[in-house]
Order: structure tokens, then C-alpha cells, then sequence
């Protein structure tokens, strides 16, 4: 049986921000839940080089992120969002050898753009990793489905500016009509080498969005996988984005992953 790999670091679970994404508790739910599983195996990242993030921001983006982590949060901040970035390339780099990979990582990423940043975001952690394969010559091509509570306008800032990506952002009001443009998008996409999620669980019934229920976010990772097969090789991985209901981040990420495996 295949089971999806974990990329995760300790210092994730700790607070580094002021914001609801760096929030003390925010993972302990999703640690205890893949925990428990046998069969998820643990992998710690490196943080991200100078050179990765610079594939997807500029030097100002990166000198700006750092000051607001030396002024307001003693550089915690900024160690832990190269860290994160470097999940998101280590998740990717697994992925892209038909592995399924889940980077349990954290601040999020998808608003974090070119130049600027907000919405708990500061470095596009999608963004640097598929720009990682990109440079490395794995893969030309990629499909991003970003179901995020909110649009992830910095993937699409980001990728926009190179050729090769995909990205699509559901829409839709309950699990059946959500499901459905997630199913309709991805069996039109183009040709693509590997497929990758940015997984917010924002959109959860009990979460900020009042939408979609834990079996849903199992359907999502199932839909991915089926067409990672059958188009790629497998070749999937997800990010975590959103989700703000600690106690249930968990069963939600655990039912994703066992739909993606």
C-alpha cells in the first residue's frame, strides 16, 4: 500500500507570528492525526536558499520579510518561512519521483507574491517549489489546484509570469457542486508532468468558509490521484495552506491524505 510522505520540522509547531496561521496549537491536531497511522512516514526539511526564493521574489521581497522578522519577531519569523519553503521543495522534490507527498508546513504561502506579501503569507511556497523543479529540468509542465478558502493571488502572480503552469481556485456552494468543478477542471486540463495542491481546509463546514465536510476533502485527494496516474505518472504533492479549526485540522488533513496516497 502506498502511503503519503509527511514533510514537517518541529519548529513548525511552535508560534512565530501574531497572525491565526502562526497561532500556538494550530498543527498539534494534524501532528496527533497522521501520527497515529501507521504507515506515514516523517521527513525534516532544509530551509530554502537564497537562490530558490529568488526564483519567485525579488531580493527587495526577501530583505523586507527578514526586517519585519528582526523588528516585531526576533527572526523567528523569517527562520521559520525559509524552512517552510524548503518543505515545499522537499515535498516536491518527492513528488516529482511519483512518491505522494504532504508538506505539513507552515506560514502558508499563496498569497505571498512577487514583490509583497499579506494574508499570513510571506514566501510563495508553491511558487519557489515548482520554480525548483522547473531549474532542476524534472518538470516543464504543472497543474495547481489551490482550494483555499481565498484566492491564492500569489500563486497566480507568481507562475503567471512563466510558461507551463496551471492553476485553478474552485468555486461552489456544498460538497456536490464543489466537487464537481474540481472533477470538470482537471479532466480538461492540459498536459502536465506533475499535479500539486495548495490545500487550504478554510473551506471546511466548521471552519471560516461553512462549506465543505471532512469526507470532502477525502474526494479532493482521491480526484488528484486519479489524475496524477493517469496523467503524470503519479506525480503528485500538497501544501498546507488555511484551516483555522485546530481541533478538526487534523481529521481533515488525515482524510486528504488518504484520498492523495
Amino acid at each position: 500500500m502506498v502511503f503519503v510522505k509527511i514533510v514537517y520540522h518541529p519548529m513548525m509547531k511552535e508560534s512565530y507570528d501574531s497572525t491565526p496561521a502562526g497561532a500556538t496549537g494550530r498543527l498539534d491536531s494534524a501532528i496527533q492525526a497522521l501520527s497515529s497511522v501507521h504507515g506515514y512516514k516523517c521527513i525534516e526539511p532544509e530551509p530554502a536558499t537564497q537562490e530558490q526564493l529568488l526564483r519567485a521574489h525579488s531580493s527587495q521581497h526577501i530583505e523586507s520579510v527578514k526586517r519585519e522578522s528582526e523588528s516585531r519577531y526576533g527572526g523567528r519569523l523569517y527562520d521559520v518561512a525559509l524552512l517552510a519553503a524548503g518543505g515545499a521543495i522537499k515535498s516536491a522534490r518527492i513528488a516529482a519521483r511519483g512518491e505522494p507527498c504532504f508538506g505539513l508546513i507552515r506560514p502558508p504561502g499563496h498569497h505571498a507574491s512577487y514583490d509583497g506579501y499579506w494574508g499570513f503569507c510571506y514566501f510563495c511556497n508553491m511558487a519557489v517549489a515548482l520554480l525548483h523543479l522547473k531549474a532542476a529540468g524534472l518538470i516543464e509542465r504543472a497543474f495547481v489546484l489551490d482550494f483555499d478558502l481565498h484566492h491564492g493571488d500569489g500563486n497566480v502572480d507568481i507562475l503567471s509570469r512563466h510558461n507551463g503552469f496551471q492553476i485553478h481556485n474552485p468555486r461552489g456552494r456544498g460538497d456536490e457542486e464543489y466537487l464537481a468543478d474540481v472533477e470538470r477542471v482537471m479532466e480538461n486540463m492540459q498536459e502536465v508532468d506533475i499535479i500539486s495542491a495548495s490545500a487550504g481546509f478554510d473551506q471546511y463546514e466548521h471552519d471560516w468558509g461553512g462549506n465543505l465536510s471532512t469526507e470532502a476533502f477525502g474526494e479532493i485527494g482521491r480526484i488528484i490521484k486519479r489524475h496524477s496516474l493517469e496523467k503524470c505518472n503519479g506525480n503528485r504533492f500538497a501544501l498546507l495552506e488555511g484551516g483555522y479549526n485546530h481541533a478538526d485540522l487534523g481529521v481533515n488533513i488525515r482524510a486528504f491524505c488518504n484520498g492523495l496516497r
